[in-house]
C-alpha cells in the first residue's frame, strides 16, 4: 500500500521499455525537424518583424508538430511543407489584432530639428533587426539575406498578414502556387491574386538592390565610417553618405534625411556622450552592422547602440540605430568592452 496521503499526487508509472520508445521517437522527430529550424525562424521573423516573437512561434510550431506527429502523412506533403503549414497558421493567429512593427521613417515626415528632444516611444512595437549569425546553412544564406533587408521587412509589415505569407512563400521560399493554396487552405486563384496585391504593395525602395554585408566595397565603406566615427571626424563621416542619407533610431520616433541634418545629429551625439567611441563589426538582416560602445566616465566603454547600414553605390544611404536591450540580447552583445 502506498504511503502517500490523499493530498499527494501519485507519479504516473511508465515502464522502462515505453520510456525508451518515447525517447527514441523524440530523437527521430528532432532529426526530421531540427534541420528546418533556422529557416522557420527567418520565416516567422519576416512575418512578425520580431526575433523574440519568431523564436516563440518556432517553439510553438515544433510543439504542435510533435503533438500531431502521428497524423503526419509523408505521402501528402514533405516534412518541410508540413512544418511551414503549422508555422504559417501559428503566425497568422499571432498577428490577429496586432499593430504592424514600423521603423520611425514609416510613421511620418523627417524631422528638421536635429536638436529635438529624444523621447523614446516605448508604446510602439518597433521593428527589430535579425542577427546574420542565425541565418543557418551558409548555402542558403545569400537568398535569405537578400529577402531579410530591413527596408523590405519594414515594407512587408504594411501588407495584410495573408498577403505577407503568400509573398514570402512564393517569392522567397519558391513554393508552388498549389502548395501555398494547400498551406493556407484556399484556392490557387486566391493565392495568385494575393501575390499580385502584395507585389503592388511593396515599394520600389524596399525591392532595390543594396550591397550585402560581405560585399568588399560595402565593407570598406563601413570600415571608413567606423574610423571616422571613432575619431569623431564628422566631416570625413559625411563624405561617406549619399546626399539624401537617412538616420533613424528606434525607440526614438525621430528620423532625419540629408547629410546636413545627419551631421548635425552626430555632432550632438558626441557633445552628449563624448568622443573616443569603440565600434565592433557584426551583421544584421544581410547588411553591414556595428555594435557601438560609448566611453564610460568610470572607464572602458559601455554598449550604447546597434547600428545597421544600407550601402548602395559605395556610400551609406541609411543608418538604423537600435537602442533596445531586447535587440542587444538577440545579438548576444557584451555590455562593455
Amino acid at each position: 500500500m502506498s504511503s502517500a496521503g490523499p493530498g499527494v499526487a501519485r507519479r504516473k508509472y511508465i515502464p522502462a521499455s515505453a520510456a525508451i520508445l518515447i525517447a527514441m521517437a523524440r530523437v527521430d522527430f528532432a532529426a526530421l525537424t531540427e534541420p528546418h529550424r533556422a529557416e522557420l525562424l527567418a520565416y516567422c521573423y519576416r512575418m512578425l518583424g520580431s526575433v523574440h516573437e519568431a523564436e516563440d512561434l518556432v517553439q510553438e510550431t515544433m510543439l504542435r508538430a510533435w503533438q500531431a506527429r502521428e497524423r503526419y502523412d509523408e505521402r501528402r506533403a514533405s516534412i518541410r511543407t508540413w512544418l511551414y503549414r503549422i508555422a504559417t497558421n501559428a503566425c497568422l493567429t499571432a498577428l490577429e489584432g496586432k499593430a504592424r512593427r514600423p521603423l520611425p521613417s514609416g510613421l511620418g515626415a523627417p524631422s528638421t530639428a536635429p536638436g529635438a528632444p529624444l523621447r523614446p516611444a516605448f508604446e510602439v512595437p518597433w521593428l527589430q533587426p535579425f542577427p546574420d549569425a542565425r541565418l543557418g546553412d551558409p548555402a542558403d544564406q545569400a537568398v535569405r539575406r537578400d529577402s531579410m533587408r530591413l527596408a523590405l521587412i519594414a515594407a512587408m509589415q504594411t501588407l495584410p498578414p495573408r498577403q505577407r505569407a503568400v509573398w514570402v512563400l512564393r517569392e522567397v521560399l519558391a513554393f508552388r502556387a498549389a502548395e501555398v493554396a494547400g498551406l493556407l487552405n484556399t484556392s490557387v486563384a486566391s493565392v495568385n491574386s494575393a501575390l499580385q496585391r502584395a507585389r503592388a504593395g511593396l515599394s520600389v525602395a524596399a525591392l532595390e538592390d543594396v550591397a550585402p554585408s560581405g560585399d568588399p566595397a560595402a565593407r570598406r565603406t563601413v570600415e571608413a565610417y567606423v574610423r571616422a566615427f571613432e575619431a569623431a571626424d564628422v566631416d570625413a563621416l559625411v563624405e561617406l553618405l549619399t546626399h539624401d542619407a537617412v538616420l533613424e533610431m528606434p525607440p526614438v520616433p525621430l528620423w532625419y534625411r540629408g547629410r546636413d541634418d545627419y551631421a548635425a545629429f552626430i555632432r550632438r551625439v558626441f557633445a552628449m556622450r563624448g568622443v573616443g567611441w569603440r565600434m565592433v563589426p557584426t551583421g544584421a538582416n544581410g547588411q553591414p552592422a556595428v555594435a557601438a560602445y560609448a566611453p564610460d566616465p568610470a572607464g572602458g566603454h559601455r554598449l550604447h547602440t546597434l547600428q545597421v547600414f544600407t550601402v548602395a553605390g559605395g556610400r551609406i544611404s541609411r543608418t538604423v540605430v537600435f537602442q533596445d536591450p531586447a535587440v542587444f540580447a538577440a545579438f548576444d552583445l557584451p555590455t562593455a568592452v
